[in-house]
Order: structure tokens, then C-alpha cells, then sequence
């Protein structure tokens, strides 16, 4: 079963047949909003849109820890996520295969003593946050359909809701991060916890403040690329879930058990 998050721009329950929806709590509170249950040829998937389906929570207040736990419960063993992001060619597409944390607000473990069927502190190995069975599946999937798309990336997941100063920016490009953006920290380590597969389109929606000559982001320059990408990957996933379903995952989620 295939959990979807659809981040900014990619939250349309409309792709998913035979839909029905699904109000659950969790211990640590309400998800972003309801499950929505249906299927993409014959996949079973659980749609959830971060921002709720009006996008009226920001980043730093999405219950991620909720959100997380509701698409376990259900029995996802996959979580495909859409997330915007900026630094590289607007309209480009990247499956990130690394990220640097420079939140501040959030809660980034399952495991604080809140819920009684999660007891101790995980200290979970991070070398590589995404999953990478499940990535390779997006690329090829994205290469076949003739997108431009980045095969790997450094995010760096800032706490929003402003973009950087550009100061910010050009030390996070020193740093070596391709992309920036306010939302796979703490969802992947979350997912990583629950023993899930997660992978990550980030959908690059402008080149944020560094590039000089480059017209400075606007919301509404920002909107329209969102549109066009949000089609872009919602490509991907009507091809890419049916291929996921069709293949063998008990290696793999075996790797990913916390123990």
C-alpha cells in the first residue's frame, strides 16, 4: 500500500479511483487533514495533503509525527512525497538522496515517550535518509517520460515560512546543498523510524535570492511553476505506483525495520 503526501501544488485526490475518506487521531494529534483511500490501477494508496487540502498550515505547524503514524497505521509500506523547493532551473524535477536540517520547531522522533507502543529513544542511522530501491524506480520512471530530472541532491530543510536572505542562501550553497525547502525535515526521519520506504520529488520552483540577475521570487511566479510541476509529477506517480506495486519489497522494508 502507498502512502502520498502531496505537498504544495500536489494534494488533488482526484487521482485516485473508488475514493473514500477517512478521519483518523493518532497519539501524537491530527494528521493535516482526512485520509483519502482509493487506488491508482489497482494500488492501493492513502492520499494526504501536508498543508491540509486548503494549505492552511504552514511548514513548522504540519503535524508530521501524526501524519506519519497515520499512513503506518494504514499499512503503507511506501510513502511517495511531493515537496517545493528552490536553487536550481525553475521547473526542473529532483529526487534528493540526502538532506541538512536547519529546523528549529519540531518534533523529529516518534520515539519521546508520548506513545506507550514506542518505549526508549531510537538513535537511528541517517547515512542515507531516502530510500533507494524506491528512488530508482522515480527516475527511470521520469527519464521514460522525458522530464528533466536530477538523479540525486542535497536539501536543506529551512523552518519557514520566509524564503532566505541571500546572505543564507550563498552559505547554503557552499555548503554543497543543491535545494531548499521547509518540509522533508523531520517527514523523512519520521518515515525512516516507521520503517518505511520514502522518497522525495522536490519540484523546483525558482532559483531563490543568490542568482543576481535572475528576477527575485514572487508568490505568483512561484504558483505557476507549481502548477506546471505538480502535472509533472503527478506523471510520475500514476506510472511509478503500479511498477512499485508489481515488485518485490520484503528485502528491502526488512532492511528498513527498526529493531
Amino acid at each position: 500500500k502507498i502512502g502520498i503526501i502531496g505537498g504544495t501544488g500536489l494534494d488533488d485526490p482526484d487521482i485516485l479511483e473508488g475514493r473514500t475518506e477517512k478521519y483518523v487521531d493518532t497519539p501524537y494529534g491530527k494528521p493535516s487533514d482526512a485520509l483519502i483511500l482509493g487506488k491508482i490501477k489497482n494500488v492501493s494508496c492513502v492520499l494526504l495533503a501536508r498543508h491540509g487540502r486548503h494549505h492552511t498550515i504552514m511548514p513548522s505547524n504540519v503535524n508530521y509525527r501524526a501524519n506519519i503514524w497515520a499512513l503506518k497505521e494504514e499499512n503503507c509500506s511506501h510513502v511517495l512525497v511531493t515537496t517545493a523547493c528552490e536553487e536550481i532551473q525553475p521547473g526542473d524535477l529532483i529526487m534528493i538522496d540526502q538532506f541538512i536540517d536547519r529546523t528549529t520547531k519540531r518534533h523529529s522522533t516518534l520515539y519521546d515517550g508520548q506513545c506507550s507502543a514506542l518505549p526508549g529513544v531510537c538513535h537511528i542511522p541517517m547515512a542515507e535518509p531516502f530510500c533507494t530501491k524506491t528512488r530508482e524506480v522515480l527516475i527511470e520512471i521520469a527519464k521514460k517520460l522525458g522530464l528533466q530530472c536530477h538523479s540525486k541532491g542535497t536539501v536543506i530543510t529551512i523552518e519557514g515560512p520566509r524564503f532566505s536572505s541571500r546572505a543564507e542562501s550563498l552559505m547554503f550553497r557552499s555548503w554543497g546543498a543543491d535545494v531548499i525547502n521547509m518540509t522533508t525535515v523531520p517527514e523523512v526521519i519520521l518515515a525512516k523510524e516507521a520503517g518505511m520506504s520514502y522518497a522525495s520529488i522536490a519540484m523546483a520552483t525558482d532559483y531563490d535570492c543568490w542568482k543576481e540577475h535572475e528576477e527575485t521570487v514572487s508568490v505568483d511566479k512561484v504558483l505557476k511553476t507549481l502548477k506546471e510541476n505538480a502535472n509533472k509529477a503527478t506523471s510520475i506517480l500514476l506510472s511509478a505506483i503500479p511498477l512499485i506495486g508489481s515488485m518485490e519489497w520484503t528485502d528491502t522494508l526488512h532492511t528498513l525495520k527498526v529493531s
